[in-house]
């Protein structure tokens, strides 16, 4: 069954945790005991209706205060498809939690209060999913029952979301508007009848049309190797095989294939998944590959097809976003872990915070914690990267403390 990685973002308010609950219960992905508990909460906080946000918000802080905090993964199904929905917060200083909810995201939902329109955290959140390359964003123009179903409302809103779209420098991503009022359940599984001016899907009928396949990259392969098997058995006494997940293409067997950094050539003998072997490999597949050759492959080093080699690179221009409390200031050195590959690296320069609104740098010599900025770093020893454009798996990496080992920030090749 399809599988589809969905994030969602939203203003204060807006309704995406009502939203998102009502999209499980109109599923019947809640179970009783749920929608009990459910019912119960929300009689006692003085509600005469289902408060579908209760079965998003988990954190004890999130449902007292009625906001999202933290990124929870939501699983449900449909007879069609299985979906894992990435509920993320929306708020300025929750800002890496969005930015880490949505990396591995195929589709976004972005909310918008009909009564408050395209916001200022309204363009965060667009440029964010521009900045992670999301393809398919459905722009939920929520409460249209406190607008009193207006079509004039709704077609305003999608001119000044078409406006911020026509600053971006992204332009394979489509775009989706559909008028909701998740409190009633109005275009989020059923059709309203109260907006019949609308004839376009429900958000599940959109949801159920997306398909996976469209979301695979089709660029260059690349192959970072994670292990390397040797099994010791008799039967397997002599086996060297590769594990890694693959991304951008698919690697055949008998394709020559190079190996980074060492430039070492050979070509690719067997493709294995747990006991099955394969003659193809597609991009997303967790797999063991063999060699014709026994030649010095070890985890960090990258297969590559030998035709389609990338660009070494020991000095890189990035958009980061800041995920720690100590800001990030030229010359601090921070270790860059690349797929499976980690190098020491130096600030070289920062050269400013990137406002969403209307996405212009300020210059600013610091980013601080949630801060989106343009950095230059210098490596200590070269990798093989791509531009995050052109491979999402190759072109981005995170940043370690060298003292703490947390993750200090995420980046993003230009």
């Amino acid at each position: 069954m399809e599988v589809l990685k969905i994030a969602t973002a939203g203003s204060v308010d807006d309704g995406k945790s009502t939203l998102i609950g009502r999209l499980l219960y109109d599923t019947k992905s809640l179970t009783l005991d749920k929608i009990e508990a459910i019912d119960r909460l929300s009689k006692k906080n003085g509600l005469d209706y289902l408060d579908f946000s209760l079965a998003t918000d988990g954190l004890v802080a999130e449902r007292e205060q009625g906001i999202t905090i933290d990124v929870a993964h939501i699983y449900f199904s449909t007879p069609k498809k299985s979906y894992i929905i990435a509920d993320t917060p929306g708020h300025i200083e929750y800002t890496r939690n969005m930015v880490t909810g949505a990396s591995t995201s195929q589709a976004s939902i972005i909310l918008i209060d009909a009564r408050k329109g395209v916001i200022e955290q309204t363009y965060r959140h667009f440029y964010i999913n521009n900045l992670l390359r999301v393809k398919e964003v459905i722009v939920a123009i929520n409460k249209m029952d406190l607008v009193n179903y207006s079509e004039e409302v709704f077609n305003n809103i999608i001119q000044d979301f078409e406006e911020l779209k026509a600053r971006s420098d992204f332009k394979d991503q489509k775009l989706t508007f559909i008028p909701v009022s998740a409190l009633w359940g109005e275009n989020i599984a059923e059709k309203s009848n109260a907006m019949s001016w609308y004839d376009g899907q429900t958000i599940l009928e959109h949801l159920e049309d997306l398909k996976t396949e469209d979301f695979v990259e089709q660029t260059q392969a690349r192959f970072p190797v994670q292990t390397v098997v040797r099994p010791k058995t008799d039967e397997f006494h002599d086996y060297r095989g590769y594990a890694g997940k693959i991304s951008g293409n698919s690697f055949h067997i008998g394709d020559e294939v190079t190996v980074l950094p060492s430039g070492t050539k050979s070509t690719i003998k067997e493709i294995h998944f747990f006991n099955e072997s394969f003659k193809e490999a597609p991009a997303g597949s967790s797999v063991t590959i063999s060699l014709t050759d026994d030649i010095n492959v070890a985890r960090g080093d990258m297969l590559v097809k030998t035709s389609e080699v990338p660009n070494e690179k020991k000095l890189l221009d990035a958009t980061v976003c800041w995920m720690d409390n100590k800001p990030l200031i030229p010359g601090a050195k921070y270790v860059i872990q690349h797929n499976t590959n980690s190098v020491l690296a130096k600030i070289d320069k920062v050269e400013g915070n990137v406002n969403t609104n209307p996405e212009v740098v300020s210059q600013e010599p610091n980013l601080k914690l949630n801060d989106i900025g343009n950095v230059r770093l210098k490596l200590s020893k070269c990798i093989f990267a791509d531009s995050y454009n052109s491979n999402r798996a190759n072109g981005r990496f995170i940043l370690v403390d060298t003292q703490t080992n947390t993750t200090a920030g995420v980046g993003f090749i230009k």
